[in-house]
């Protein structure tokens, strides 16, 4: 019989993993602060846990996918959960924060025996519903083998592994995160100015994405773009990452005169 899972944040990538998780055939303890959002898992099985504490089993699996590193610290820090997690216990993070506040949560578990593994994640939602997430990963070797069949049933398409350090999939995360935000904007900013001049935005994307720029990002948001069916490119979390990517290349001396522009129009768009 297989373990139960501790799973905590059902937002809109979490909520998808989860049901996936549920089909794999995996028991979820889950915890979310919106407790509705949960009933269509329970309803297929899942239990609803009051408290954080309340997902762990001692020496089990806890899986977070939440919001910023500020949601992450108060999950970890919470009234008895890394007591209760203890020693063998594995802290599957999945959300894009701080490198250095990876590294501080890995800290956090080291003295309890339990281990965290830094494992952020590309793809949106209907990714995540079609299995199509890419998931970078670091972290001790035996925590990523534990928690390797986990990803992969929570919709892997690739997992990559980038060392024992944690905090450098985060970095990855951060520099992917960079560069989507970047290639969307170019591209509302050429189909724009294309489509002005009279040039059909739809056909540009046809025959840019599919010779000088064949690559998922720009396929996917360049069709949506042009047909203005995209997501909005400002504030939420476009706006924290890039925050978080300039705030992580400014603590090395990286200069960031791209991002830091990014991030003006991204923090502009929203007042």
């Amino acid at each position: 019989m297989r373990e139960t899972i501790g799973f905590i944040g059902l937002g809109h990538l979490g909520l998808p993993i989860a049901a996936n998780l549920v089909e794999a055939g995996h028991q979820l303890r889950i915890y979310n602060r919106t407790p509705g959002k949960a009933d269509g898992l329970v309803a297929r099985g899942a239990q609803l846990a009051p408290r954080p504490v309340d997902t762990a089993s001692p020496g089990g699996i806890v899986v977070t996918v939440l919001w910023d590193d500020e949601a992450l610290e108060n999950v970890v820090t919470s009234e008895g959960f890394l007591q209760q997690l203890g020693p063998g216990g594995l802290h599957i993070s999945m959300s894009t924060v701080l490198p250095e506040t990876a590294q501080r949560m890995a800290a956090l578990h080291a003295p309890h025996g339990s281990t965290y593994l830094d494992a952020p994640i590309f793809g949106r939602p209907e990714a995540a519903v079609a299995r199509q997430l890419w998931i970078p990963v670091a972290g001790a070797a035996a925590a990523k083998d534990r928690a390797r069949p986990l990803l992969d049933a929570m919709g892997a398409r690739g997992v990559f592994d980038f060392g024992e350090a944690v905090g450098s999939a985060t970095i990855v995360k951060l520099v992917g995160n960079f560069m989507i935000v970047s290639a969307a904007r170019t591209m509302v900013e050429g189909l724009s100015m294309a489509e002005k001049n009279g040039v059909d935005p739809k056909a540009v994307v046809d025959m840019l994405t599919t010779t000088l720029f064949a690559a998922p990002i720009y396929q996917s948001y360049g069709k949506m773009i042009a047909e203005k069916t995209a997501p909005a490119m400002q504030g939420g979390i476009p706006f924290k990452d890039l925050g978080l990517f300039r705030r992580t290349a400014e603590r090395v001396g990286s200069p960031t005169p791209i991002s830091g522009r990014l991030h003006d129009l991204v923090g502009n768009a929203q007042t």
